[in-house]
């Protein structure tokens, strides 16, 4: 799965009715996403870091794409 980190926190969505960003700090209330390209317009459009998270093992690292 592919998160977004920012800061030490993880982009869980927006809050309802609103455009203010909600942050958390466990990477299991992340917003989740499987593409690549939605995956890096949030990051850029927020000033995060595309994440791959493997939540069965808690294994996090930074995504490289070529």
């Amino acid at each position: 799965m592919l998160i977004i980190r920012r800061e030490g926190l993880y982009l869980v969505g927006t809050i309802c009715f609103s455009t203010e960003l909600r942050w958390s700090i466990s990477k299991y209330d992340a917003w989740t996403t499987r593409r690549r390209e939605d995956a890096e317009r949030v990051a850029s459009a927020v000033g995060g870091t595309v994440m791959l998270f493997n939540p069965i093992v808690n294994q996090i690292r930074e995504a490289c794409f070529n």
